[in-house]
């Protein structure tokens, strides 16, 4: 089943178009890759796909999906790095999206963020300061988050820049996890040698645009 379907999509800023015609389609446990040049539209397709922003052209189906099923990991700023909060409450913001109006956290919120530290690994982090951890625990940590609102889907945006080597592979390992647990991953990387080791599906956009399986990718 699609959760995600785009026909004859355009998209860009105005009347500027960066990526012209884009069909492609995610089905409920897939792990899709997004690779380009810089200002070939990745970010762009993403914010789109979160309704941040409106296509110029084509049609989006979402295929009964709502806020509350998409967490969404962005590239992170150094802002956030020296964001002073502990890990706890971080994690716990996440939660906001499937909130609505109550102005509280409930206890299923907080066991849904405890789950998510624990399975990130970084429970003993839980009242650690955000700001004094690794760049690869500051990762965990927003990745956790981000996974408080996913029922269904992840969208991440260049989730190993800024890390070291082992840090980057260890995320990488991190989140085909989670998609071998069946949730669905659209991720966009400029490292197209490791990313494409995991994924089932990549998503070339630039002069030429290329969707099918991670097979189709190497032979074409």
């Amino acid at each position: 089943m699609n959760l995600i379907a785009c026909e004859n999509v355009s998209l860009g800023y105005g009347t500027r178009v960066v990526v012209k015609d884009l069909s492609f389609a995610v089905g409920a446990g897939d792990y899709l890759c997004i690779i380009g040049e810089n200002g070939a539209g990745k970010s762009t397709l993403v914010k789109t796909l979160l309704g941040l922003q409106k296509p110029l052209g084509g049609k989006i189906f979402l295929n009964g999906l709502t806020a509350g099923d998409i967490g969404y990991l962005p590239q992170q700023t150094q802002i956030q790095k020296d964001f002073p909060a502990s890990v706890e409450e971080i994690v716990l913001s996440g939660c906001l999206a499937r909130k609505k109006f109550l102005p509280f956290y409930t206890s299923e919120d907080k066991r849904i963020a405890a789950r998510n530290t624990a399975r990130l690994g970084i429970a003993s982090l839980a009242t650690k300061c955000f700001r004094e951890l690794s760049g690869g625990q500051q990762q965990r940590v927003l990745l956790a988050r981000a996974l408080c609102a996913a029922k269904k889907i992840l969208l991440l945006d260049e989730p190993i820049a800024g890390l070291d080597p082992e840090a980057a592979a260890d995320m990488y390992k991190v989140i085909a996890a989670l998609n071998r647990d069946g949730l669905t991953i659209i991720m966009i990387s400029h490292d197209v040698h490791e990313a494409i080791k995991y994924a089932s599906h990549v998503l070339h956009l630039g002069e030429k645009i290329f969707f099918g399986t991670r097979e189709d990718f190497r032979n074409a």
